[in-house]
This record gives C-alpha cells, structure tokens and sequence, in this order.
C-alpha cells in the first residue's frame, strides 16, 4: 500500500512535468518569430569561420557564409546550437533579435593549420559591430542617433559584407521612419555588394510603400523561391498581395494570400496565419464579398484570440470597421466594447500613443456614431461625451475636434439648441487649436527632413570618399609605372572638368527651375484675387438688389469654389478631373448670377481617359469668365457657351471654350481705359504661366485664340491642347 502510494505520487508529479513544459513549449510556439543575425569567429584572431551549422530547436537550420555570418528565423526562448568539427558544440537561448558575435576555440590541429591575424582586424570587427548594434537600438528611438552610428559603422567597416550591412541597416531606419524613396536607395547600395533575399524582400516592400508598385512586383517575382525559408516564402507571397490590393487588383491579391496561408497553415506558424486570414477577408470586402469576407474575418478573430490580447483586440476592431462598412451597426456596437473593456485592461502594460486605433477615445468615438446612425441620441450621447474627456486627458485634437461637432450635431437633431450651439464653439475653439498644433507639426517635420537630408548626404559622403580611397589606392600600386601615371592623371583631369562641367550646367538648370517657380507662384497670387474680387462682386449684387436668399445660395456654393481654388494653388498641374469639377462649379456660379444672358454646355468625349492627363490650376477660368463677362453679358439676345472635351489623338486631348458673344473687337470697344489695362494684365499672366510651363515640362499646353463664328455676333473659340507625358 505505501509503495502504491508513492507510485501514485510520483505519477501525478511526472504529469504536472509534462503538463508544464507542454504549457512552456505552446507559450514559446505562440511568440512571433524574428530574425537572428550573427557571426561564428576565432576568439583570438577574429577569423570567420564558414560552414558551421547553425540550427534551432524548432526546425530551422542554415550554415555561415564565407564571412562567418549567419540568418535564421527564431523566436524567443529557442535554443540555437552551433556545431563545426573544429571546436565544440556551443548553445545559446534566444532572447531578442540582438546581433550575435559567437566567439569560439578552435582545437589544435585546426590551429596549427591557421596564421594569426592582426589585433587591428579583432579591433575593426568589434567595433563594427558595436556601432550596428547601437544603430539598431536607436532605430525606433531617434532617428537621428541611429543613422550616425549606422555613419560611423559604415566609416569602420572594411568589406563588402560589412558595406552591405550598414546599408541594410540604414534602409531599416528609413523604412520605420518612412523615408521610403531613402529605404529603397539604401536597400540597392546594400544589394550591390551582397545579394541578400531578406534585402530583397525589404526592398520590394519599400518600393511598394513608396508607391512603385511594378518595381516592387519585378523584385517580388524575381527572388529565387528555393532558396528562401518558409517564414520569408509567407513574406513574399503576403508582399505580392499587398502590392495587388494597393492596385486593386483583388482577385491576384487572395490568390497570393492564399498560396501564403497555406504555407503558414502547413508549418504551423499561427501569427501568419491570423494576418493572411484578415488579409483575405479585407480584400473580400473590398472586392464586394461581404459574406465571404465574414467568413475569413471569423477565422482570424478566433485565432487572434489564442495569441494575446493586444492581436486579439487589434483583429476585433477590424471585424468591427467592418461591421461598420457593411451597416450592421448592432454588431459593430458590441465588438467595439468588447474591443473597449480589453484595450482599459491592457492600456496600464501598454502604451499607445494616439495614432494608433486601440485607444479608448477612438472605441468611444466610433461607438458613438454607430448609436447615432440608428438614431439612437440618448446612448449615443454618453460615448461621444466619454470620447471627448479621453481625448481630453491624452491630448488628441483630432477625436476631440470630430467627437466635439458630433455631439453639436446629435443635441442638434435630438432638438437641444442650446446645447448644440455651446457644443459648436467648443468645436469652433478646438478647430483653432489643430491649426496650431498642425502649424507645429508641419514646422517639426520640415526640421526632421532637414536632418535626415544632411545625415545622409554624410552618408553619402562617406561613400564617395571611400570609392575615392579605393581609387588612390589603385594608382599608388602602380606608380613604378610612369606612363600609366600620366595616362590615368589626364584621364582623371577630363573627368573632372566634364563633372564640373556637369555640375555648373546643373546648378544653371536648377537657378533656372526655381526661378520659373518663383515666377509661376507670383502669377498664381496675382490671378486669384482678381478672381475672388469678381465673385465677391456677384454676391454683393445679390445684397444690393435684397435678395439674401439668392446671395447666401451663391456665397455657399462660391465657398466651395474658392476651397476647391486654395487647394490646388500651389501646384503646377492637378488631374484634369479636379479642373473639371472647379470648371463645373464655376460656369454654374456664372450662369445662376446671369441666367437671363446664356445657357451653357459642358460635353465630355466618353472615349478620354481623363485621368491619363494633368493641367496647370485655373487655367482654363479665365478663358470662361472672359466669355461671361466680355462676350456674352453684353450680346442682345440669350447666348450660349459651350465647353468641350474631344480627343485629337491618343497622346492629347483638346479642350474648346466657344461662346456666341460680341467678340473681342466689340467687346474692346465697350471697354473704359482700366478695364482694357485689367484684362491685358489678366490674358498676358496666362500667356506667361503658359509659356514658363511649357519651359519647365516640354511643351505640354498650348492655346489657341479664334473667332467663333462668320456672324455679326463673332465670338470668341479658346482650343487649349494638353498633351499626355
């Protein structure tokens, strides 16, 4: 009986054993894995050592290259084993993915065979990788520090492994502070001396972030898939998916999903798993597929929920933002305070700054809306005030601002008047404040531009003085050679007057492009006030004849107008859909004020692709108001503008202002002194714009001034000719 009892014992002992390191190997399976880097050298002489195998605990397995550097895929608390004939077996615990320097002890035999290298070739890589590392920590820190080390690191380094290194890392300091156009440059540089497929898979990435989607599908489709490990195979197909849904090119985008969901499903890798799932069932949605997309959304929040709770409550604001799209407002309401009360548990572990989606006055916010687009005022109420109090006390103006005009909106439905007009100079005043801390923001990011600009021009600096270097050292191994000498020295002298040569016909073309955009900013600033002192003309006419119905009818739809004007003020071109839109609020502006003097017509070729083409800002306005005012106001009977769009050939398009007004000799005629001098100044700013435009970008507008017609009534025909890039 006593040994029975201590047989029982030691069973249920055996079991908690196996149940807790069960318990520890699911905790470990469900951390996210990462990539490990790291280097296996000689203790004494810092001598890579290539071919030595590296494996984890948990599969995955590869070998140093002849730099003595490895990659491998792990997660934290897997152990790495490092085995070679010439020295022991070493056994590393995983805790982070810090740079590895494995240091080992060759055995005799091995010893004998080798030389020992200089203390300055230990010193270089220790230092080398010192200056990585503190790149790597600063990264996501300050940006500034982390690119001087990376600098400083890439000063140090004396290969073409460490070169591809120091790029690497400056590629990932710029892609996390989304300088995506220097991510890409330094991403190539780094490819340049090392082809790495993890570089490869950064760049694609950052090109796709940088908006260069056919770059990104070329180096995508270009890696060597046998040659990549499952997690970067899953990386590569949810990076072409990616790429087809920012394209909207759906149908691609689930099937390359779905070849990396099956990977992450086959190899167990269960965060992949959860992403492709909710990847899928965003791009189903997008695609019209509501169902089937729920279907997808489903799986993802399940699995969501078996890995923590940040993943957990990140996937159910997704599923709810969904619910939202899709009008189901009910379901909506319950998964964002499910969201809620999960994001009040895990706030005090993890901190969100105010950009991010899991924050209570976002989850307050958007509750508030669903409860209000069923307009359901009393709950709705509760959660716009609690959004107002979070953003309050974390500093967020924007959900303030928006939960602020909300709340003056619903107490205006629900019929508190009182309460809506305090609540809307509550929003009023928080209106003022973003504009102040906008006006910060912008100052703060011109600044950080500013820096990153000079740090990588020492960057790039540095480069060029180490390809000068290189060049020196060339010509000094052979200057026994006399004749070389001299022939190397004059070629050297050509190519540097052809690159002063270069620079100064640069520095000309440049004087030349800032000039002409100087140029072009003063004619922009002269031509809108003349604008806006006409419309406001308009409505003043309106108040003269008493009509302030018809005048705020025109007063509202000229605000927009003017917004619409402001905004594209200070660009050179804007997509002729957006001049469309402004030319179409314009002529319906002109017409509501004399409607008894023309009818209008605007015809649209339906064969133009009218997003294949751009043009200068207020272009064509004047062109209009000129007909208005100058031609058809003064014409005896009611006339006629017509305004169309016609393709001539593929590569340009035709735009025809005609009207059937007294023409331009007529119209001369009836004109005092000022107004002749105003309208000279007001054609001759377009003649100008026209002219430094097509300076600047190769001809790409032309206009054409005619008569309309053989009548007594002439006309006036403008043909502006835009041409494609």
């Amino acid at each position: 009986m006593q040994l029975f009892k201590k047989t029982l014992r030691l069973w249920f002992l055996l079991c908690g054993l196996v149940t807790l390191a069960q318990n520890n190997t699911e905790s470990i399976a469900q951390q996210p894995k990462f990539t490990v880097r790291g280097s296996v050298v000689e203790i004494d002489t810092y001598k890579p050592i290539q071919n030595v195998n590296i494996e984890v605990n948990g599969g995955a397995y590869t070998t140093t290259d002849t730099f003595g550097e490895f990659r491998i895929e792990a997660r934290k608390g897997d152990e790495l084993t490092i085995k070679h004939k010439d020295f022991e077996t070493v056994y590393y615990t995983i805790k982070s993915n810090e740079r590895l320097l494995v240091k080992v002890q060759p055995n005799a035999e091995y010893e004998a065979s080798m030389l020992k290298r200089k203390s300055k070739s230990r010193y270089n890589i220790e230092s080398f990788n010192a200056l990585i590392d503190s790149a790597e920590t600063y990264l996501k820190k300050d940006a500034k520090t982390s690119l001087e080390f990376a600098a400083n690191a890439l000063e140090k380094g004396n290969s073409i492994k460490q070169n591809a290194d120091a790029y690497e890392v400056l590629g990932d300091i710029y892609m996390y502070w989304k300088q995506f156009d220097l991510a890409v440059y330094n991403y190539r540089i780094s490819l340049q001396s090392i082809n790495s497929n993890l570089v490869k898979l950064k760049l694609a990435k950052a090109y796709k972030q940088n908006k260069n989607y056919q770059e990104s599908l070329s180096i995508y489709n270009g890696i060597n898939k046998a040659n990549l490990s499952n997690w970067q195979l899953i990386e590569l197909n949810e990076g072409l998916g990616d790429v087809y849904y920012s394209t909207k090119v759906y149908h691609k985008a689930i099937s390359s999903y779905q070849v990396g969901l099956n990977i992450a499903q086959k190899h167990l890798i269960t965060p992949k798993i959860t992403d492709l799932n909710s990847k899928i069932a965003q791009t189903y949605n997008a695609n019209g597929e509501p169902e089937t997309a729920k279907g997808f959304f489903n799986k993802s929040m399940q699995l969501a929920n078996t890995e923590n709770q940040k993943r957990a409550v990140e996937e159910k604001i997704k599923v709810a933002d969904f619910e939202s799209e899709n009008k189901n407002f009910s379901d909506e309401i319950e998964l964002r305070k499910e969201a809620l009360n999960t994001i009040n548990d895990i706030e005090y572990d993890s901190v969100f700054d105010n950009s991010s989606a899991l924050t209570p006055q976002k989850q307050n916010y958007k509750i508030g809306n669903a409860y209000a687009a069923q307009k359901d005022f009393n709950n709705a109420i509760p959660y716009f005030k609690k959004s107002i109090t979070e953003a309050d006390n974390k500093a967020d103006l924007i959900v303030q601002k928006d939960a602020t005009r909300r709340l003056s909106e619903i107490y205006r439905d629900a019929g508190e008047f009182n309460k809506a007009l305090t609540t809307y100079q509550e929003y009023v005043e928080l209106v003022d404040k973003l504009y102040a801390q906008k006006e910060q923001e912008i100052s703060q990011a011109a600044r950080f531009s500013r820096d990153i600009a000079i740090k990588q021009n020492r960057i790039l600096s540095l480069e060029n003085d180490r390809a000068l270097n290189e060049s020196q050292y060339q010509l000094s191994t052979e200057q026994a050679k006399r004749q070389k000498l001299i022939i190397y020295s004059l070629i050297i002298g050509v190519l540097l007057l052809l690159v002063l040569a270069f620079l100064m016909y640069k520095n000309i073309k440049q004087q030349r492009f800032a000039n002409n955009l100087l140029a072009l900013k003063s004619l922009r600033s002269q031509m809108n006030p003349h604008f806006i002192f006409n419309a406001l003309n308009s409505v003043n006419s309106f108040i003269a004849l008493n009509d302030e119905r018809t005048a705020n009818k025109y007063l509202t739809d000229f605000s927009k107008l003017m917004r619409a004007v402001l905004e594209n003020s200070e660009e050179d071109f804007i997509p002729l859909e957006k001049e469309i839109e402004l030319l179409k609020l314009y002529t319906q502006l002109e017409h509501f004020r004399f409607q008894d003097k023309f009818n209008y017509q605007i015809k649209i070729d339906p064969s133009i692709k009218i997003q294949d083409f751009v043009i200068p800002p207020m272009l064509l306005q004047p062109y209009i108001e000129n007909a208005v005012w100058h031609g058809l106001r003064y014409k005896k009977e009611k006339g006629f503008l017509q305004i169309e769009l016609k393709q001539s050939n593929p590569s340009q398009i035709q735009i025809i202002v005609a009207d059937n007004g007294i023409g331009r000799e007529k119209s001369k005629a009836l004109k005092t002194e000022n107004q002749k001098k105003q309208n000279s100044k007001g054609m001759g700013n377009i003649k100008k714009r026209v002219s430094i435009l097509n300076e600047m970008y190769k001809d790409k507008v032309d206009v054409e001034v005619s008569d309309f017609q053989n009548t007594e009534d002439v006309g006036t025909k403008v043909v502006v000719t835009l041409k494609k890039d």
